[in-house]
C-alpha cells in the first residue's frame, strides 16, 4: 500500500535537513562556505532546510547572522528549497521580533519551540508558540524537544495548536512513537522526524518526512528511504536505514550533532573548516576516527579538494 504525502509536504518539504552553520576558524560566518553547503543540499535531493536551528547553534548566532542565512539560503535555492527558520527562544517578545525579521529575509516556515529553561506551563507554551506564529505570518512547525527545552509539548497541547489556522506541523524529537501515532490520528498536523536513529520507524507510522542532521552528508539516502516507505518497500527501506547506521551513530550519539556533520562536510570536501562557537568544542581525534571510519562504512569518500582539515584536541 503506498503512504501518500501529506498536502504539508508541499509547505514544509519532506526531505528536510537541519543545517549547519558553516564557519571560519576565527568565528565569524562562512558566507562561502554556506553557499557551498547549500549547492551540496540541494544536489543530494534535500528539498527543505532548517537555518539556524539546534544544528545551525541558534543559540550562539546574531539577529543579523540568522536574517543573512535566511537570506542566502531563499536566493540560493529560489524556491526549489523550502527555508524554515529556527525562532526559537525562551523570551516571547524576542521570538516576535525574531518571526518577523525571519519572514522580511524570506523564509517559507518558521520552526518555535517551547521557551527552554523557563519551562513554562503548557498553556504558557500554546501562548508562546501562538503569539510567535501570529507575528510571524507563516506556517509554523513546532519543535517537541524536551531534551533541550526541560519541557515537553503534550499530546493534548499539539491537538489545541493544531486548531490554529498558522500550525501545521511537529518536528518530534520527543521520540515517544504511540504519542505521535495518537496526535496524528487526532489533528491534521504533518509530523517530521527530528531523530535520526529513528526516521524508517517514524515514517513507516504515517510521518510526513524527516528533519535530520545526518542528511548534512547524505540527504540522498534520506530521500531514498522516504521514496521506499512511500511505495510500500519495506525492504528497500530497512536496507537503507541498515546502511545507514554507522554514520548515525558517529553524527548523532558521539558529541553533538552539530560538531560531527560539520566535521564530516570538511572531510567529504564540502566546507573548508569544521569550527563551532564555544561553549561548542571541536572533533577530538578519537571521535574523528570513528567519524571517518562511518563515512568508509557508509560508502562515502573524501573528495579530491585538497582541503586542509584542521584537528583540535577537545
Amino acid at each position: 500500500m503506498t503512504n501518500t504525502p501529506s498536502p504539508a509536504s508541499t509547505i514544509f518539504g519532506t526531505n528536510l535537513v537541519a543545517m549547519a552553520t558553516p564557519l571560519h576558524l576565527d568565528g565569524s560566518l562562512d558566507r562561502a562556505g554556506v553557499d557551498a553547503l547549500l549547492t551540496h543540499l540541494m544536489a543530494t535531493r534535500c528539498n527543505g532546510v532548517v537555518v539556524a536551528g539546534t544544528t545551525g547553534e541558534a543559540p550562539t548566532l546574531t539577529g543579523h547572522e540568522t536574517s543573512q542565512l535566511i537570506a542566502r539560503a531563499r536566493r540560493h535555492s529560489d524556491h526549489a528549497v523550502r527555508v524554515i527558520a529556527g525562532v526559537g527562544t525562551n523570551d516571547t517578545s524576542t521570538g516576535i521580533e525574531m518571526a518577523r525579521s525571519a519572514a522580511a529575509a524570506g523564509a517559507d516556515a518558521l520552526l518555535i519551540t517551547a521557551p527552554y529553561y523557563s519551562r513554562p506551563t503548557q498553556a504558557g507554551i500554546t501562548e508562546h508558540i501562538v503569539a510567535i506564529a501570529e507575528a510571524g505570518g507563516l506556517p509554523v512547525m513546532v519543535y517537541d524537544v524536551p531534551a533541550r527545552t526541560g519541557v515537553a509539548v503534550e499530546a493534548s497541547t499539539l491537538i489545541e495548536l493544531s486548531r490554529h489556522p498558522l500550525i501545521g506541523a511537529v518536528k518530534d524529537a520527543k521520540g515517544d512513537l504511540y504519542e505521535a501515532m495518537t496526535v496524528m490520528s487526532s489533528t491534521d498536523l504533518a509530523y517530521y522526524c527530528g531523530i535520526d536513529e529513528l526516521a524508517l520507524p517514524y515514517l513507516a507510522s504515517g510521518a510526513t518526512g524527516l528533519v535530520s542532521v545526518t542528511g548534512n552528508v547524505v540527504a540522498d539516502r534520506y530521500a531514498e528511504l522516504i521514496a521506499a516507505v512511500r511505495v510500500g518497500n519495506l525492504d528497500r527501506a530497512i536496507a537503507v536505514q541498515r546502511s545507514l547506521l554507522p554514520l548515525t551513530d558517529a553524527i548523532m550519539r558521539t558529541t553533538q550533532g552539530a560538531i560531527m556533520a560539520k566535521a564530516a562536510l570538511v572531510k567529504i570536501g564540502v566546507i573548508s573548516d569544521p569550527t563551532v562557537r564555544r561553549p561548542l568544542l571541536e572533533s577530538s581525534v578519537g571521535d574523528l576516527e570513528r567519524l571517518y571510519a562511518a563515512l568508509s562504512a557508509t560508502g562515502i569518500d573524501q573528495e579530491s579538494t585538497g582541503v586542509h582539515v584542521p584537528v583540535r584536541l577537545a
